[in-house]
């Protein structure tokens, strides 16, 4: 799965005040893992995960694994 940006927003890391770049994310899922290009942070790896992907795909990814 690869989630892209439109805008040209620099988001900072909360913790460590670094740019976040995008980076393969190990994301665990009741039986499945996945791999996942998501923005986080190269110091302490704390992960961003924007609402519109939250609440979009994620909730659709979501939703057909808790189906099967």
């Amino acid at each position: 799965m690869k989630h892209e940006t439109n805008d040209q927003t620099k988001w900072l890391c909360d913790k460590c005040q670094r740019e976040l770049e995008l980076d393969k994310v190990k994301v665990r899922y009741m039986e499945g893992n996945f791999e996942v290009d998501l923005m986080k942070c190269p110091t302490c790896n704390q992960v961003f995960i924007d609402e519109m992907l939250a609440l979009g795909k994620m909730k659709e990814v979501e939703e057909g694994l808790e189906d099967k």
